[in-house]
């Protein structure tokens, strides 16, 4: 929150005038902050896009946005979900021209639920991730609904260079293209583009990934399709809430590979008898930083042969995927 400006709230006092509005709107205003964590695609949709759409759907577009701590770039990375939950052009009250805007109402903040999740049952509409997925799809006009609709499975192998890297990486795209599948491997620079990389995403019948923010993309995956995160020692509890969870919630079938110590990092640089591997509780009783240094900036060496196993199902599944009608 420290990130956030607040925004202050002045009541209403008879002995003193307001001052003249000099644009007067006939729609609702609903305010919010671009900054936070932006820059991170987890938080990005988390804290903003989707808490927007639990807040805003309902007014059918009319409502018009005042974004306090405005970041351009968030804006026209964001654009087609903005203009298709409001018809109005946004308002960047940072701007030092002295207007002031008045409106019949406002909605000052978002309704945040869960990680990547709505409430249906809380929100007026009874929206749930179902909607939220059909508001992307008139969003981002993707071409393929369905992952039947794949002629040949195609897999996205999420590639990261700084933490949580697979060391062997180019071995596991050999043996994916053995398996019979096309594959597309991408970075995170390819993500900020996020028309474009929309559909390089809906295009794709397998995700996969170790557990990081670019998984958060399953949102774009046709029905039918599958993730595949990758967990790391340690990093069990937040793989599960985090991204697979909410994968059954979008309509995407959820895999998961636990990888075994001999597959981290961390016994190479440890040693299989430090409490690193033998007592992760004292390192995490050390509080979050120490967590992270260690298990959120470890890397992988994954066990071709038994990782194969997780790959073969997924690629059971995607081609015996039929959609429900």
């Amino acid at each position: 929150m420290k990130r956030v400006s607040p925004v202050q709230i002045l009541h209403g006092n008879n002995t003193i005038d307001p001052p003249t509005c000099n644009f007067t709107h006939n729609v609702t205003a609903v305010v919010f902050s671009s900054k936070g964590f932006t820059g991170n695609v987890f938080h990005e949709f988390n804290e903003i896009i989707i808490p927007l759409f639990i807040t805003t759907r309902h007014f059918r577009s009319r409502v018009r946005f005042v974004i306090t701590d405005f970041e351009l770039w968030w804006v026209q990375k964001y654009n087609r979900c903005l203009s298709h939950l409001s018809a109005y052009e946004v308002i960047n009250p940072g701007t030092d021209d002295g207007s002031v805007h008045c409106f019949p109402g406002a909605v000052i903040g978002l309704t945040y639920h869960d990680n990547l999740a709505l409430n249906s049952t809380d929100i007026p509409g009874g929206y749930s991730m179902f909607d939220f997925k059909q508001f992307l799809k008139e969003s981002y006009n993707p071409k393929i609904n369905h992952v039947s609709e794949i002629q040949k499975p195609m897999l996205m192998l999420i590639s990261r260079r700084k933490t949580r890297r697979f060391w062997n990486e180019d071995k596991m795209v050999e043996m994916i293209m053995e398996l019979g599948f096309q594959i597309t491997r991408v970075e995170p620079e390819w993500m900020y583009n996020l028309d474009e990389f929309a559909e390089v995403v809906n295009s794709c019948s397998v995700m996969l990934g170790a557990h990081g923010a670019g998984l958060t993309n399953e949102i774009f995956l046709p029905t039918g399709a599958v993730m595949v995160q990758v967990v790391p020692l340690q990093n069990e509890w937040a793989a599960t809430t985090y991204y697979g969870g909410p994968a059954k919630e979008m309509g995407v079938r959820y895999l998961e590979y636990k990888i075994e110590p001999e597959e981290s990092s961390l016994f190479d640089t440890y040693g299989k008898d430090h409490p690193v591997l033998t007592d992760p509780k004292s390192i995490i009783s050390k509080g979050y930083y120490a967590f992270r240094s260690v298990y959120l900036d470890q890397d992988l060496k994954i066990n071709l042969e038994r990782f194969k196993k997780t790959l073969i199902e997924a690629k059971k599944i995607v081609e015996s995927s039929t959609p429900i009608n």
